[in-house]
């Protein structure tokens, strides 16, 4: 158990996971104005696809498994029972539709490994790509002997260390001390390699860091832009006093997921595999980010409320349709598969041309020349 971490902590991160849950699944958690600049992002439409949808692939790879679509189930949850049931359902529409899943953050596991059966999901998911998941400030503290240990003690192909200091900085309980994080990056990715993932929350990443981290070896970059959940509104809604007032004016904090996207790629090139997430909410958003140089899109916020609402079968019923929404606009684009979609004509516009004229690529990574 790691130095300092105490049974009232310990019970005070498990509460803090159902409130999320819960703020999640009812509240206003995408603050008004917020916007994925997808709708800047045009699709150049084709009226004589010569293709049948029956022909069409969506298949791809990540982490050396292949998938039957290039969507990830984004990780959301885990440490208490309520939210070991929602990662358990989510994890089971992943495997029927070959699609990837991610957990939540397993600080709470760190902490109390009994609560390990919450993240656990093998059991229902046993081909698919599993994602574990830990803060990088706890990554800091356990080491990469300790990461690795999570990761394989819910069987993970591979894990995401998170990005979150607009959320901490809210959150009463939060960190505040970000320092060594590109040390704690480099070190686990020398111990990883590519089993490793690093993913903003709802921030995005910007193409500064994004070189600076394929630098020191990261291969796998999910820019989890603005434009969906803000873990800052979050947090805010639970804050009180100074924090809720603050977390007010931050919580549209961040770069425009479609921003961040174009910009990582722009930047890192083959270097790495890039995840879009953030505020796609359907297969269209899917597509645009593909075509933008994503090399698979991640959802939460659409198929936890469906969960939500109706158990596995309510998310199944969001995945067909947001991979139904994914096939009609390759047919529509005239894209056999997603390689074929990201070599088609796209016309972007409005406040998204300005974000990546104001984002060179050459810009220096804060606290690093």
């Amino acid at each position: 158990m790691p130095a300092g971490v105490n049974d009232v902590s310990d019970v005070a991160t498990s509460r803090r996971k159902d409130a999320h849950l819960d703020l999640c699944a009812t509240g206003d958690v995408v603050p008004a104005g917020n916007a994925t600049l997808f709708d800047d992002v045009h699709l150049v439409h084709c009226a004589l696809p010569e293709l049948s949808l029956e022909e069409l692939s969506l298949r791809a790879s990540l982490f050396g498994k292949q998938l039957q679509a290039p969507v990830l189930i984004t990780g959301m949850t885990g440490g208490s029972q309520r939210a070991g049931e929602v990662n358990r359902q989510l994890a089971e529409v992943a495997e029927r539709f070959g699609v990837a899943f991610g957990v939540g953050s397993q600080r709470a596991m760190a902490e109390r490994p009994e609560l390990t059966s919450t993240f656990a999901v093998r059991d229902v998911a046993p081909t698919t790509v599993l994602i574990g998941n830990v803060g990088i400030v706890q990554a800091r503290q356990l080491g990469a002997d300790g990461v690795r240990r999570l990761m394989d003690a819910i069987g993970a192909d591979a894990i995401a260390v998170h990005l979150n200091p607009g959320q901490e900085l809210t959150q009463p309980e939060g960190d505040r001390d970000f320092r060594q994080g590109y040390a704690t990056l480099s070190t686990l990715a020398k111990h990883l390699g590519d089993r490793l993932l690093v993913k903003e929350t709802g921030c995005g990443i910007s193409p500064a860091v994004a070189r600076r981290l394929v630098e020191i070896g990261v291969r796998t970059v999910d820019v989890s832009g603005s434009g969906g959940t803000s873990w800052v509104r979050v947090e805010q809604l639970r804050a009180t006093g100074v924090a809720q007032e603050v977390g007010a004016q931050f919580s549209g904090w961040g770069i425009p997921t479609a921003a961040a996207v174009a910009s990582v790629r722009r930047v890192v090139g083959s270097k790495a595999t890039v995840i879009a997430s953030g505020g796609i909410r359907h297969g269209l958003d899917v597509a645009k980010a593909l075509a933008l140089g994503a090399d698979v899109a991640g959802l939460a916020l659409p198929l936890f409320r469906a969960q939500q609402q109706g158990g596995v079968a309510g998310a199944a019923q969001a995945m067909e349709v947001i991979l139904a929404g994914l096939k009609q606009a390759l047919l529509l684009c005239g894209a056999r598969d997603v390689p074929t979609l990201r070599s088609q004509p796209r016309v972007l516009t409005g406040t998204l041309k300005d974000w990546l004229t104001a984002l060179p690529p050459d810009e220096p990574a804060n606290g690093w020349r």
